[in-house]
């Protein structure tokens, strides 16, 4: 299948905007496959066999095993909301997907993760070198992918390329914030240094710069647009946060990420920084979180400590809150219509997904 076939198949799938879901778990189960067939159309191939042996084979299917495909599908819906074409938003979905490809290789090399989606990472799977040279792959797709698009006019090409790179930096520095404040024993990290992280590390290739790419493809006015990603912003910390939550409290299934793992990489998440403001026993607190344990038991421990400082419950409303308020300035700057609607129901799924 080519990028052109899978555009057209996304055509047919989004055509029919009156008649889009308005419940956002339904949209990613109806279409995250579609989509995800999109994306892997834009991996190429390489002109050796070993190429695709060492190199484009296993990033293309790591990608197959992709998810939600929440980012590109959020593209096309704020394409929608602003009156365009969402065939035209094909190349920059892929490319935001191809950068959490990258993100997700990146990141679980820097953890010492084990287990995504279910399956052993890919630097485990295929060794840290081949693993660090496919997430390098997936962060060059991204600005190509987009340039070598010619249903683009070149003035749309640079903005939404301008974009990427800002996204890609942001990312960055909120992944330099996280990793550095756990190697470096940091406990005098505040909530809203979290916060800072959270919005840098997640909140802009998460929820923002999809939504606000796709209104600019779609030809949206700049209030539509700037609405659109601070929409984003908002409920992209929200779904961080309520991620935090997860990796603490999920149900079963979160074991097929490494459950609380977290804890175990003394990540400071909006729950540590408050309980360690809070808690009588921040010192119990900060000997398990600077212990690297991966006994259950101290997981548990550390986990009710956070719970009897009120510091899951103030995370939680945290996310809740912001998301309410996130949705009601959406409705008042977008037009009505299955798409916008589509879109406040994003803000819910954020903070009450499960795992």
């Amino acid at each position: 299948m080519t990028p052109d076939t899978s555009s057209r198949n996304i055509r047919q799938i989004l055509d029919s905007a009156d008649h889009l879901p308005t419940s956002f778990e339904e949209y990613l189960d109806l279409y995250a496959s579609q989509v995800g067939d999109l994306v892997n159309t834009y991996i190429p191939s390489g002109s050796h066999p070993d190429m695709d042996r060492y190199l484009y084979g296993p990033l293309r299917e790591y990608s197959q095993n992709g998810g939600k495909r929440h980012r590109p599908l959020i593209c096309f819906a704020a394409c929608l909301a602003v009156g365009g074409d969402p065939v035209r938003a094909t190349s920059a979905a892929a490319a935001i997907e191809h950068f959490h490809t990258a993100a997700l290789i990146h990141d679980d090399i820097a953890d010492g993760a084990e287990l995504r989606r279910g399956e052993p990472c890919i630097h485990l799977s295929e060794g840290l070198g081949l693993a660090i040279n496919m997430g390098d792959l997936g962060l060059s797709l991204v600005n190509g992918t987009v340039m070598n698009d010619s249903s683009l006019d070149d003035a749309t090409k640079v903005r939404v390329v301008t974009e990427l790179i800002k996204m890609t930096r942001r990312t960055i520095e909120g992944q330099a914030l996280d990793i550095g404040w756990a190697r470096d024993g940091r406990y005098d990290v505040t909530p809203e240094d979290y916060l800072i992280m959270a919005t840098h590390k997640t909140a802009h290739y998460s929820g923002a710069v999809p939504l606000a790419i796709g209104a600019i493809i779609g030809g949206g006015t700049e209030a539509q647009i700037e609405a659109l990603r601070n929409y984003g912003l908002d409920t992209g910390l929200a779904f961080q946060i309520q991620d935090d939550l997860l990796n603490l409290i999920g149900t079963k299934e979160a074991t097929k990420k490494d459950f609380r793992l977290d804890i175990t990489e003394g990540k400071r998440t909006l729950v540590v920084v408050h309980a360690l403001e809070n808690s009588p026993d921040r010192e119990r607190l900060i000997e398990i979180l600077s212990s690297k344990n991966k006994d259950r038991a101290v997981l548990d421990e550390a986990v009710e400590i956070m719970q009897a400082s009120g510091s899951i419950d103030y995370a939680r409303n945290y996310a809740e809150n912001l998301t309410s308020i996130a949705k009601n300035r959406l409705l008042d700057m977008l037009d009505p219509s299955p798409s916008r609607d589509m879109l406040i129901s994003m803000g819910d799924w954020f903070v009450r997904r499960l795992k």
